[in-house]
This record gives structure tokens, sequence and C-alpha cells, in this order.
């Protein structure tokens, strides 16, 4: 069986307060943020969050992420980068690297894919994964309760 979730993230300016969200089901799901931060580490820390929730399960993973940077990141350029010892083509540091070292530990030995899905369009799962990390950076912005989710529940 295939798990299938959406990870997302959201930054209020950038960097602002952000958030960031996976989301299977209204019962499945986790949110979190920071009082600044960018929206493509909310994208990253959304999918390494999805990652690590959904380790020990033994099911492949299916993300839906409407980030390219993400999903060229993790699909096209780390293997590059892990080469060149986590330097771009242009000899440049990765951004982000933390980030993108965490997620390829996560992805080692597993069944992932990724694809991309157009934000803002009425994707249900991925309206809901932005909905729940905008939600999260707003909590931050004000200073209130982050709506966090109740994780992974399967």
């Amino acid at each position: 069986m295939t798990i299938i979730a959406a990870a997302d993230g959201s930054a209020l300016g950038n960097p602002g307060p952000a958030g960031w969200a996976w989301y299977v089901d209204d019962e499945c799901w986790a949110a979190g943020g920071w009082a600044e931060s960018t929206n493509n580490r909310g994208e990253l820390t959304a999918v390494l969050e999805l990652l690590r929730a959904t380790a020990r399960t033994g099911e492949d993973l299916l993300v839906q992420a409407d980030s390219q940077y993400v999903i060229n990141s993790v699909t096209k350029w780390m293997k590059g980068w892990k080469r060149r010892g986590w330097r771009k083509a242009d000899g440049r540091p990765v951004l982000n690297d933390d980030l993108m070292k965490e997620i390829d530990r996560e992805l080692a030995g597993r069944d992932v894919r990724f694809e991309w899905v157009r934000g803002h369009i009425g994707h249900p799962m991925n309206e809901a994964a932005d909905d729940r990390a905008r939600a999260a950076a707003i909590a931050f912005q004000h200073g209130s309760a982050v709506p966090d989710g109740p994780g992974w529940t399967r």
C-alpha cells in the first residue's frame, strides 16, 4: 500500500513568521513553524517531518508538493550536491543544506516518490496542507498557540 500525503510551507514575508504542514486526512496531519524563517525552509521541513512520521510504517510514500524547489532538490540535484560535498555546480554551498542532509538520511532505504501539484487551484490535499502551514505561521505572527495536529495516527 502507498501512503499519499501533501506537504507544504508558508511564510508571511520571506523571511517572516513561517509554518510547515503535512496532511493525509483530517485525522492524520501535523504542523509547526517558527517566529522567523523562509518559505523554502517551511516546504523542506514539511517533507522532513512527513518522512520522520512515516518512517516505521513499512509502506511506500507518495509526497505531493507544490514546491518545484523541493521536488527538484530531492529528485534531480541532491545526488550531485552530495558528490560535490554539498556544493552546487558553481561551487557555492547548497542553501538549506542542514535540512537537505536530514531529508537525504530519511530517504535512505525507502520507496518515496514525489509528485508536483499546482498550488492554490483547489487540490484538496494541497489546500489542506497549505491551510495548516499558514495557520501555524499566523499563530507565530500573533504569538498564539500553534495548531500542531494529531500527528501520525495510522
